[in-house]
């Protein structure tokens, strides 16, 4: 499973892992943003504000994998029926928002793991064919069997939550330290709302909101855990690597989207 597995291939080796953000349906949109470059290792489907349903989160889990980008599913809260479908339909890993407690965190990975570990009940079909090794042009398929996913995912998924709320920033290194938990991911819009220092302008924040990523990221680093975040841009998420962070995305698709139309439009004023 870690050989098809891109994001948690990276994380293991230390090296920075930059990912796409999609928030609408549709898997031609899907492939383009995965076919966009060979450094997107992988493709965040966004179940808490994007607009996509379940069958449509199956559908770009399996089409993202398809291009050899690992498929992580935000769901839309911690719930152990949430976290399942995103597992069952082949995500390679699930990032969970607005998380605030040790105890919440305990809960994710209790429904993300099988037993003996966790309680996550066992029906594999749809998942493993989102981790078929096969080589371009015609190469040789290596199908991964049920017996395998079991004995593989509770070390092959990554399990992440998002620190972004206060409560979460006061708990974070209880939270850190929680077994089965790989990614601290900060939510910077979140988190400074929810500290009182609101990010007005795109790539401006205050200096209060810095030291909180800082300190998440120290945490992080402590716990042996790996920190991502939520970038806008490829400069953001490269800047973020250069501090130590693993885990960047880069571009979303309604940003770029809006971006590119208005630089193309402005262009013939």
């Amino acid at each position: 499973m870690q050989a098809a597995n891109r994001l948690q291939k990276s994380l293991k080796v230390n090296r920075p892992s930059y990912g796409g953000w999609q928030m609408l349906p549709g898997t031609n949109l899907t492939r383009v943003m995965c076919r966009s470059s060979t450094n997107m290792d992988w493709l965040l489907i966004d179940l808490e504000h994007g607009n996509i349903s379940d069958d449509g989160m199956h559908e770009i889990v399996a089409a993202s994998a398809a291009c050899g980008t690992s498929p992580i599913v935000r769901v839309a809260d911690g719930q152990h029926w949430m976290i399942k479908r995103a597992l069952d339909a082949g995500a390679h890993g699930i990032l969970v928002p607005m998380l605030e407690t040790v105890e919440d965190a305990q809960k994710v990975v209790r429904y993300s793991k099988f037993p003996p570990v966790g309680n996550r009940g066992f029906e594999s079909l749809l998942a493993v064919e989102k981790f078929v090794d096969q080589q371009p042009h015609g190469g040789p398929v290596k199908e991964l069997t049920s017996t395998e996913y079991l004995q593989q995912a509770n070390e092959s998924l990554v399990i992440a939550v998002q620190i972004e709320t206060k409560a979460a920033l006061e708990n974070v290194e209880a939270i850190a330290n929680v077994p089965g938990i790989d990614v601290l991911f900060i939510g910077p819009f979140d988190l400074a709302v929810n500290i009182g220092h609101p990010i007005l302008q795109p790539g401006k924040m205050d200096q209060e909101v810095y030291d909180a990523i800082d300190k998440i990221h120290a945490v992080a680093k402590a716990a042996g855990k790996v920190t991502g975040i939520y970038c806008d841009t490829g400069e953001q998420a490269k800047e973020f690597a250069d501090k130590g962070f693993l885990m960047m995305s880069a571009m979303t698709d309604m940003v770029g989207l809006r971006k590119v139309f208005k630089e193309s439009f402005d262009s013939t004023m």
